[in-house]
């Protein structure tokens, strides 16, 4: 189904109910679910992106974070994935080890999903297996190699496996691990953790709790939930933004939307026609706002057309721009305040201290939200002090050092 052939709009929004909306929906907006925790605001969030840049921490521990506050960094990485219990002496290799509660995949790009969802990704696993060589040749034997010492010996990184490289660039994958890497796309291994930041992937028939190890959902059923899913996750988005948040294609948002119990909406300002989670319209969304620092991978802010349509901010990672066309910085992590993006600082870390190596605001009342952040996040990550480098509107240089010092 296409926007054109879309059933009539139920209600408008406002641009700015449709904010609020979303903050909410992204857990932004009232009170954080504490106890819940970060395995809730990873079953809220439906995905949180992975990533190797790491500035004040790794972007999957600044999701919780911004919502939840200073959340203990091992407890974030105890809540995706479960410690396995020591192996009694006498256990067998393939005994089941502790199920964890999320699993590495593709979804809006390299993400931690919460394991509920293993079955809705089978689509997804369906594909790659279509695609026999991947991108990477293996010789006769090598994939079911991998398998048997996985099931002998794991869980086992691709270190362990026999070495991740070969020696040449970060892409020249020795053969365990482009064997291992295949096995994770078709679902027969899963990543059961993270080991000084390398996979640890053990057998998904061990791994998965078993009434969730299926890939009976057809396509059509696997789409629609996720569709469902995204627009519970978005609270409010169009048709693209939907189909950005698990990297689904236009047409398959369109074959399932009508069926995925979102319901069609107009959002004033907007050019298109917008789907929202019904839950999201029944009540209206209040409570208090977080002030906070986002990683640039959080998903509040991962589609940028979205992202400049509801706040009037524009975003871009500049970490893979060169250094002399950096705008805001390598790794600018916007400021939200009070529901709305106020500005953007590009840290860093030496020793005990957080460097605000650029900060730009859009008003000079950004300047205390930004200066409560900063302190925020520099205990959190165990700095003491804070310093300014640069702040793009010099006569707020003052007024920032003042309020980072006051009380």
């Amino acid at each position: 189904m296409t926007t054109a052939t879309a059933p009539p709009p139920v209600t408008e929004l406002s641009a700015d109910e449709a904010r609020r909306i979303a903050l909410r929906a992204q857990g932004f907006l009232g009170a954080p679910d504490r106890r819940a925790g970060v395995r809730g605001v990873l079953r809220h969030l439906g995905a949180v992106q992975l990533d190797t840049i790491s500035v004040l921490a790794r972007s999957h521990e600044l999701i919780p974070y911004a919502r939840l506050g200073a959340v203990g960094r091992r407890t974030v990485e105890d809540a995706y994935w479960t410690p396995p219990a020591p192996a009694a002496p006498d256990a067998p290799a393939d005994a089941p080890s502790a199920s964890p509660h999320a699993f590495e995949y593709w979804s809006h790009a390299a993400c931690v999903l919460p394991i509920e969802e293993w079955p809705h990704f089978a689509f997804r696993r369906r594909a790659y297996r279509a695609r026999p060589h991947w991108y990477h040749e293996l010789a006769d034997g090598a994939y079911e190699a991998v398998i048997a010492q996985l099931r002998t010996q794991g869980p086992l990184t691709a270190t362990e496996l026999g070495g991740a490289k070969n020696g040449g660039p970060w892409w020249d994958w020795s053969e365990a691990k482009v064997a291992v890497e295949r096995a994770l796309m078709y679902g027969e291994v899963v990543c059961t953790g993270r080991r000084s930041w390398k996979r640890v992937y053990d057998l998904a028939e061990r791994a998965v709790p078993g009434e969730l190890l299926h890939d009976d959902l057809d396509d059509t059923e696997c789409l629609r939930r996720l569709v469902a899913l995204a627009g519970q996750s978005l609270g409010v988005g169009t048709r693209a933004d939907i189909a950005d948040y698990h990297r689904l294609k236009g047409e398959q948002v369109d074959a399932v939307i009508a069926d995925s119990g979102l319901v069609p909406v107009t959002v004033a300002g907007w050019d298109r026609l917008a789907w929202a989670d019904p839950a999201a319209l029944a009540t209206a969304p209040s409570g208090r706002h977080r002030t906070t620092l986002l990683s640039p991978f959080d998903s509040l802010i991962w589609e940028r057309a979205r992202t400049e349509r509801i706040f009037g901010f524009t975003h871009r990672l500049e970490a893979y721009v060169p250094k002399a066309k950096r705008v805001h910085g390598y790794f600018a992590m916007p400021l939200l305040s009070g529901g709305r993006l106020l500005g953007r600082v590009d840290p860093a870390r030496e020793g005990a201290t957080l460097v605000a190596k650029q900060v730009s605001l859009e008003t000079p009342r950004a300047v205390l939200p930004m200066a409560r952040a900063l302190r925020e996040a520099a205990e959190w990550v165990g700095c003491s002090d804070v310093r300014v480098e640069r702040v793009e509107a010099p006569e707020l240089r003052e007024p920032l050092a003042k309020a980072l010092t006051a009380g």
